[in-house]
């Protein structure tokens, strides 16, 4: 019941933010290019997703970059490499380490819908964390992409079980740079057989220590 709980709030809150950076999008003014990204952090990975929302003014120069041969036709060729290109100009390092970001998927909407201010470029991505102690950590993310039009949003979302706890989160002004201090807990089994391990070992030592005691002594 408690773990029900739990992801229906989790579920909730996810949704608000979705619906806030919404919002925000709608929002932006007509020269702008808004760039709203979101971070799942997780034990071995961070989910990434990243809305792209080019105002009217700004909307031909965003499709001219996208739409290669200018056909008013994206092709999915055409729209990877574009993800591709936007992933290219975000860096992300765990602990001071950088960590690659592999596309995951990417979705252009309509021309049309571009051209009206109102079509929002999708990307999903997915970075590989190395094994990390259980402690604390820090992680890092910064949008370097088309900073002459962009404006930016950085978010992270309601970590997915309770192994990862998002202590503090600090942007910069542009909210380009999105800094995150978290705590990692190890995963059950792992905490369940060390403590199998250290239970074990201390029968064994209890053990010795009983025979020790009752062992024959020979007479001196």
């Amino acid at each position: 019941m408690r773990n029900s709980s739990r992801s229906s709030t989790i579920r909730v809150l996810t949704a608000l933010l979705i619906v806030v950076s919404a919002d925000v999008s709608s929002a932006h003014r007509r020269d702008e290019y808004l760039q709203a990204a979101r971070l799942g952090i997780e034990p071995d990975r961070v989910q990434i997703e990243v809305d792209l929302t080019p105002g009217i003014a700004v909307a031909g120069q965003v499709l001219a970059e996208v739409d290669g041969d200018a056909n008013r036709s994206i092709s999915s060729d055409e729209t990877r490499a574009y993800a591709e290109r936007v992933l290219s100009a975000i860096a992300l390092d765990v602990d001071g380490v950088p960590v690659p970001l592999t596309l995951v998927d990417s979705f252009v909407p309509a021309t049309d819908a571009v051209l009206e201010g109102e079509g929002t470029i999708r990307i999903r991505a997915v970075a590989r964390i190395p094994l990390l102690a259980d402690g604390s950590h820090h992680l890092r993310f910064r949008n370097a992409f088309r900073p002459d039009l962009g404006v930016y949003l950085a978010n992270t979302l309601m970590p997915v079980g309770d192994r990862v706890t998002i202590r503090a989160q600090e942007r910069d002004v542009d909210q380009r740079e999105l800094l995150v201090d978290y705590n990692l807990r190890g995963d059950p089994a792992t905490r369940l057989r060390q403590g199998l391990t250290v239970g074990f070992t201390g029968a064994i030592v209890l053990v010795a220590n009983v025979w020790w005691r009752r062992r024959p002594r020979e007479d001196v």
